[in-house]
């Protein structure tokens, strides 16, 4: 199963006047059911606890069971130190240091970042469509 490492700043959750992002609980089910999930965040540095207490009062409980299953990672300096380069994935993020995108370029997998703008409109759906078909 292909791997999706998500963000929650800027990706399930908007930036400024934080709130959950336009269509977030359908991405929410639709990866959770279609991808094998993992937190890359700041929100969870090895404790997937820590990422479902601050997106508590932004879900409901069904959202809340669906985000319950993704996996922690931990890193220390960059997110590509979490992720799994000998396994097929996506990372959802909305502003990947250059650092993690030369990980990346070095691993030839660049195009596996999906990079969210949430001034787009209806992004979550753009990028459910772009990866529905994986």
């Amino acid at each position: 199963m292909i791997k999706i490492y998500i963000d929650i700043d800027g990706v399930i959750l908007t930036k400024k006047n934080t709130q959950k992002a336009d269509y977030a609980e359908e991405f929410i089910r639709f990866i959770s059911n279609s991808f094998d999930c993992y937190w890359l965040t700041t929100h969870c540095k090895g404790k997937a606890k820590t990422a479902m207490e601050y997106l508590t009062p932004y879900f409901d409980n069904e959202t809340l069971t669906l985000l319950a299953k993704f996996k922690p990672t931990n890193w220390n300096t960059l997110k590509t130190e979490s992720i799994d380069f000998n396994a097929e994935f996506y990372w959802i993020d909305d502003c990947p240091f250059l650092a993690e995108r030369e990980v990346l370029l070095k691993y030839n997998v660049l195009d596996r970042l999906i990079i969210v703008n949430h001034s787009n409109p209806m992004e979550l759906m753009k990028i459910t469509t772009m990866i529905s078909s994986s």
